[in-house]
């Protein structure tokens, strides 16, 4: 199976030269993602916890676009504006991920965008 270009209206669509997400075999390859609103296209309202949902919310819409779910994500990377946010952040995270949790790395980042406070991009295996 060659590479396959995932695009999903339900995640906002990309403002630059990448896609959402490629699917490769059984792997799906996911582009740093936003706190989005897909219709709106705008930074949720709200703090770190709403921002992580929303961003959470368009991982998984472009997982299951490419033919898996989000208990198929093995790997995540949170890129946080102020790791001060990270227990906050990881209480929103929890209700995504409740057991079999993907490996994850954190870090601190200067993110580009007015408001946004989190960035995650994800590897999801289809088995």
């Amino acid at each position: 199976m060659g590479k396959q270009i995932i695009l999903t209206h339900n995640a906002p669509t990309p403002g630059g030269t990448y896609s959402q997400g490629i699917r490769v075999g059984d792997q799906i390859f996911v582009a740093g993602s936003g706190p989005f609103d897909p219709v709106t296209h705008e930074n949720v309202p709200g703090g770190i916890k709403e921002q992580t949902r929303r961003t959470l919310q368009n991982i998984i819409a472009i997982v299951e676009a490419g033919g898996g779910k989000a208990t198929d994500i093995v790997k995540v990377t949170v890129f946080l504006k102020d790791m001060k946010q990270f227990k906050e952040m990881d209480s929103a995270y929890a209700e995504f991920f409740t057991e079999n949790h993907p490996v994850r790395t954190t870090v601190e980042a200067g993110l580009f965008g007015e408001g946004r406070l989190i960035v995650i991009d994800a590897i999801a295996h289809l088995g």
